[in-house]
C-alpha cells in the first residue's frame, strides 16, 4: 500500500536549496511505501531564473508551472488527494502564508497534518496549534511520526527495527 504526503513549508523568499533541501531529505528518509508530493516538483526553471543565492519570489507569471494561478490549482489539487501533509517551519523568519493556507486545506479535507517547528516559532497560533494534529521541533521525528501515522503496525515495526 502506497501512501502520498504532501511536503508544505516555506519557498517565498528561500533560495531554491533552502525551498529543496529539507524536501529532498524526507524524500529520501521515509519508509518507501510514502511517497513525497513536493510544491517544488518540475519547478528547476526557477532555479536558473532566480540563479544561486537567488531568492524564490512569490510567483513568475513567464513560467507555466510558476504563475500564481497554477501554484494554487496544483498545490490545493495535492492536499486534497494526499494522505498527509508534512509541514516544515523550522527556522522561518516571516508567516509562510501559503504553508496556513495548505494547513487550513487539509482541515478541511481531514487530513492529519504532522508539524515540524521550534517552541517560539513565528508559526505559533491557536488556529495552527489546533490544526496541526502531531508535532514535534526536527524533521527527524516528523519522519517517526508520519510513518507511525500512516504505516501498518508489522512495517512500522519493521522501521524502527532498522534503524
Amino acid at each position: 500500500n502506497k501512501f502520498l504526503v504532501y511536503l508544505a513549508g516555506a519557498i517565498t523568499g528561500l533560495t531554491y536549496g533552502e525551498a529543496t533541501d529539507w524536501r529532498h531529505f524526507v524524500k529520501h528518509n521515509v519508509d518507501s511505501s510514502i511517497l513525497t508530493l513536493s510544491p517544488m516538483r518540475g519547478k528547476s526553471s526557477i532555479e536558473a531564473k532566480i540563479g544561486l543565492g537567488g531568492r524564490i519570489g512569490d510567483h513568475y507569471d513567464d513560467l507555466p508551472l510558476a504563475t500564481s494561478k497554477a501554484i494554487n490549482t496544483r498545490d490545493y489539487f495535492d492536499v486534497q488527494r494526499c494522505d498527509a501533509l508534512f509541514v516544515n517551519f523550522l527556522g522561518a523568519e516571516k508567516v509562510s502564508i501559503g504553508t496556513v493556507m495548505e494547513i487550513a486545506w487539509a482541515r478541511a479535507f481531514n487530513k492529519p497534518v504532522v508539524c515540524v517547528r521550534e517552541e517560539q516559532n513565528i508559526h505559533r497560533h491557536s488556529m495552527l496549534d489546533y490544526a496541526c494534529g502531531y508535532e514535534c521541533d526536527t524533521l527527524e521525528k516528523g519522519i517517526f511520526m508520519l510513518e507511525a501515522l500512516l504505516l501498518p503496525d508489522k512495517q512500522l515495526n519493521d522501521v524502527i527495527a532498522n534503524n
